[in-house]
């Protein structure tokens, strides 16, 4: 089993784009791919479209990249698109998507399996997790995560409760969740791999500000950049589903650069 990259490359929203994106992300040096069994929102088929030509041409193989699908459940689905038969109890919901899942990625398993956002119901949420754990046994999941969870008390009630315990967090990285310092705490704890997204649509405040002008200076490199070098010293995995392959490169870039422990301090204040 591979490690999960210290940067992931988001899907989202690439539609018929799809292919070619993730094809150009890998080519400049990303490992680490996040799509979900969610039509919505994800063309899942284009990112094993463009995975499968990458075997093909030698370019990685399948060991070299960490995939990281999702379980959606109905309230986040397109009514009129849903890839699994909506009237089948949570567990087989969980079953038919990653079914689904494993065809479009051209795979028997993933690196990462991951809950698109917990219920209303804790049970609902549990029973979800039990079918994923099932999958996780057979080999087809070789870790398991929740995403968009923002309640410190669900997130521990799943880790207690669970028999495979989650060590996947992925969530929106912004000032309405107080920054989920409470939850990356509880995270570290239980090494919990905290991925965000929307880092940086999120945080235009602390990008233009006067803080990060100076750093941009200190380090030559654009605020993008150096906002992704702080959470990454912060021990966050961040996705970029950025479309240009010069953004793409200065994201890679990121990682061979280690903030000064007083400039993290510095942006450290800034999210309150």
């Amino acid at each position: 089993m591979i490690s999960m990259p210290r940067f992931m490359y988001g899907t989202a929203w690439k539609k018929d784009r799809t292919k070619d994106l993730v094809e150009l992300a890998v080519r400049t040096g990303f490992r680490g791919i996040d799509t979900a069994c969610q039509p919505k929102h994800y063309f899942e088929p284009g990112v094993g479209e463009a995975l499968q030509a990458l075997y093909t041409e030698g370019v990685v193989t399948r060991e070299d990249i960490f995939l990281q699908t999702k379980f959606t459940s109905l309230n986040g689905q397109d009514p009129n698109n849903i890839p699994y038969d909506k009237n089948a109890n949570l567990s087989q919901q969980v079953h038919e998507s990653f079914v689904v899942s494993c065809q479009n990625l051209r795979t028997p398993y993933v690196n990462s399996l991951v809950l698109h956002g917990p219920m209303p119901r804790f049970a609902d949420t549990m029973q979800i997790w039990r079918a994923m754990e099932e999958i996780h046994s057979t080999g087809g999941a070789l870790q398991l995560g929740i995403s968009n969870t923002y309640d410190i008390k669900t997130l521990r009630q799943l880790y207690t409760e669970a028999s495979v315990k989650p060590t996947v967090l992925q969530n929106r990285f912004y000032a309405d969740s107080g920054y989920d310092t409470e939850i990356r705490a509880f995270c570290k704890e239980h090494s919990i791999a905290y991925q965000s997204f929307w880092t940086l649509t999120a945080n235009p405040h602390i990008l233009k500000s006067g803080a990060m002008k100076q750093l941009t200076k200190k380090y030559s490199m654009t605020s993008e950049q150096v906002f992704f070098m702080f959470v990454q010293a912060l021990g966050i995995t961040p996705l970029t589903g950025s479309s240009s392959e010069l953004h793409m490169k200065q994201d890679l870039d990121t990682l061979s650069v280690t903030m000064d422990a007083a400039d993290v301090e510095l942006l450290n204040g800034m999210l309150g």
